[in-house]
This record gives structure tokens, sequence and C-alpha cells, in this order.
């Protein structure tokens, strides 16, 4: 199963542009570039089910829990973002109950139709991400993030480092302490292989960098989910001893 929680740069129209400019709804700030047609283009070869969001991080991160001080930024990699500035309790209530607890519903309703078919999914989650920040360039063309469960990182860095690609393992952000909601939420509590993939954005910030993005990933992660023993249960604590 696939998810991309910052698939979309949109807003809703009662909010119009949280007083941001195109330009800024065009930037990592608002949508992870590149992560969405990626996402879908290794569903289509997987024939798997995947679930993307359908709005701007910028109204709420759907990766974060609601109580978290980043879920709904007011600053942004150094932007304002003046429609999230001094947000009124009923209005941040809505946007949980819109947006992100419908999101989470539907990772929810699949994993689990998934399971009554008699499915034990793998869930790997899409993202990507800025070529630099704050002025420190990132090295990495793919960066691997997992926790201690390593069943599907461990053998895809081996398979990407092969392609003589630059690959970070937990770079460029560690996976060790957080993961983020999404994965440990849906995947990590149940036990389910996981792993999320990030891609540098400016190696797939058009369409011929996504078709070979995703001829890499599908060549790469072919025969690691073809392997069956990835689908056995796995209790979450279990890798920790």
């Amino acid at each position: 199963m696939l998810i991309c929680d910052h698939a979309s740069a949109a807003l809703p129209q009662s909010l119009g542009t949280l007083g941001l400019d195109d330009s800024e709804m065009e930037r990592h700030i608002a949508i992870d570039i590149g992560a969405a047609p990626l996402t879908r283009n290794l569903a289509d070869h997987f024939k798997a089910t995947a679930v993307l969001a359908g709005y701007s991080r910028l109204l709420i991160d759907c990766n974060r829990e609601v109580d978290d001080h980043t879920s709904i930024r007011e600053i942004s990699e150094g932007t304002i973002i003046p429609g999230n500035r001094r947000l009124l309790s009923v209005d941040r209530v809505a946007r949980i109950e819109a947006i992100f607890h419908p999101y989470h519903a539907a990772i929810r309703d699949c994993l689990q139709s998934l399971q009554r078919n008699g499915l034990r999914p793998a869930v790997v989650a899409m993202h990507t991400f800025t070529p630099s920040f704050h002025g420190i360039d990132r090295p990495w063309e793919v960066g691997i993030l997992s926790g201690r469960d390593r069943r599907i990182a461990d053998p895809l860095i081996a398979a990407l480092e092969a392609e003589s690609l630059t690959v970070g393992d937990n770079q460029p952000y560690s996976a060790m302490a957080f993961a983020g909601y999404t994965i440990e939420a849906h995947a990590m509590a149940a036990g389910l292989a996981n792993v999320m993939i990030e891609v540098r954005q400016d190696l797939v910030a058009d369409d011929d960098g996504v078709r070979q993005w995703t001829d890499t990933l599908c060549r790469v992660l072919e025969p690691i989910l073809s392997d069956a023993s990835l689908f056995a249960s796995k209790q979450a604590g279990a890798s920790e001893a």
C-alpha cells in the first residue's frame, strides 16, 4: 500500500490563498514536488492501493499529530502564513475534522479492507525533499527512512546503491526517533513492514524525472516486494529486542 501525505497544494475556496502568492504554493512548504505522480505510477505498476492527501500541508500537516506545534504552521521555512496566524480553536478543529480525520480514516479503511481479504500489506510512504535547506546542500539523490524495522530499508538501500545512486540512510531526516504520524499510526503500530522513500525534488520536478524515478523504483522494489516473508506478522516491539 502506498501513502502520500503531501501530495497536493490545493486549498479550499473558503480559505482563499491563506494570504500567499501563487509562487509560494509551488514550493515545498505547500507540497512535496513530484511525490503525487510518482506515487500514482508506482501504484499502477504494482497494482497497489494508494491513498493521497487532497489538500496542502499548509492547511494541516497530515503527517503530524494534531497537537504538534508543526501541525498548522504560522511560519514555514521562513515564510509567514497569514491565514494560519492567530487561528481560532474552532477553525483549527474544523480543519482537523474536514481534512486530517478523513485522510487517516481512508488509510485505515483501505488497510482493513486488504486484511479482510487475507492480505497483509507492506506500507510505502512517498515524500520528496529540497536540494538544500537553510543554505546547506543535500547531496543525497534519495533517502530511505525507517525505524528499527529494516525489512524493506536494508535491501532497498543496497539495491539503490547498486544503481550508482547517492543514498541517504535515514537522511535527510532520521526516522529512528520519529517516523511521522502516518507510518507510526498505521504501519509500525500494526507491525506491518514499512519504509519512507524521499526523492530529491529537483530530480522529479518534471515528467521526464518522474518517469526515470518510476522506472528506477519499480526495478529495485520488485524483488524486495516479491519476498513473501515480508508480509509475515511482526509485532511493533519485536524488532527492538
